[in-house]
């Protein structure tokens, strides 16, 4: 289990500093949104965008809130699929089932 948490790092840190500065706001305006302490945000958020260390998923799913993506736009294998994770996420509950039988009924040809 922890290997995997290590090797989906690299990608969680690039994902995120990516929907950070997308939002145009600083390491500490984005930890302190997300519920960490402002005395410690900064350096918080440095060391998950290094890599150097990983949060807790109650916190990534903090910093999914602010940043406005689910929590599974970090950790998706490429970014075709992160992107259509972000877009599902944003379609509505009835956008979402359509969607769903659209693609089953692609996979299954009928």
């Amino acid at each position: 289990m922890k290997k995997h948490a290590e090797s989906s790092l690299p990608l969680f840190s690039s994902r995120m500093k990516a929907a950070r500065e997308r939002l145009g706001i600083s390491q500490t305006e984005l930890g302190v949104r997300a519920g960490i302490d402002e005395f410690c945000a900064s350096a918080r958020i440095n060391q998950y965008e290094r890599g150097k260390h990983a949060p807790d998923f109650l916190t990534v799913c903090n910093l999914a809130k602010v940043l406005g993506v689910p929590a599974a736009y970090f950790y998706a294998e490429d970014d075709n699929l992160a992107e259509l994770i972000v877009l599902f996420w944003k379609l509505k509950a009835t956008e979402r089932k359509f969607l769903l039988a659209s693609a089953r009924s692609l996979v299954e040809g009928t």
